[in-house]
């Protein structure tokens, strides 16, 4: 047990932005990018990020997978609220056209400087499992609980550390 305690130390010790993928390989998009740009996207991701313009990275917000139910919805299916008719907006039928059309605009944000263990924490308190690294205003990676899967098995792999289902260690042989 003493080494997944050591792996798990070292693990939320680990600043995001040595574990987070390439930009070039995160779903982003521009503001102005066409839905339909952003429905092939989503054909095989779970969000796509939202920045303003390519040369500035500057976050605006994300897509997610379910957002689009309001994309398809039929204007009489959203339940009108008075101040909430932004969700109507969100539809095909009300308008939508771009990105900036759908996205959500609160999304959650860490460091880059920021430990796994911040990133973990926040993640459960917001019940979220991705939030967007930004530096600045901008977006410069992501981090996700796949991410974090991924670099907690890697580095029981690495120390030669056998994980039980029972949560016992021992060493590989």
């Amino acid at each position: 047990m003493q080494d997944v305690e050591r792996a798990l130390q070292s693990f939320h010790s680990i600043k995001i932005r040595n574990i987070m993928p390439p930009i070039t390989s995160m779903p982003v998009v521009t503001s102005d990018s066409p839905i339909l740009n952003v429905l092939k996207l989503l054909r095989t991701r779970h969000h796509v990020w939202v920045v303003e313009d390519r040369e500035s990275m500057r976050l605006v917000g994300a897509i997610r997978y379910l957002d689009i139910v309001d994309v398809f919805l039929p204007l009489d299916a959203h339940k009108f609220k008075l101040g909430m008719t932004s969700r109507t907006m969100r539809s095909i039928l009300g308008g939508a056209e771009k990105a900036e059309d759908v996205v959500e605009r609160n999304v959650l944000t860490i460091d880059e400087d920021a430990t796994v263990l911040d990133a973990l924490t926040k993640m459960r308190r917001y019940k979220s499992q991705v939030l967007a690294v930004v530096q600045d205003d901008r977006l410069v990676g992501e981090i996700s609980l796949r991410i974090v899967i991924d670099e907690f098995l890697r580095l029981l792999r690495v120390g030669e550390v056998k994980w039980t289902q029972h949560g016992s260690s021992s060493r590989s042989e």
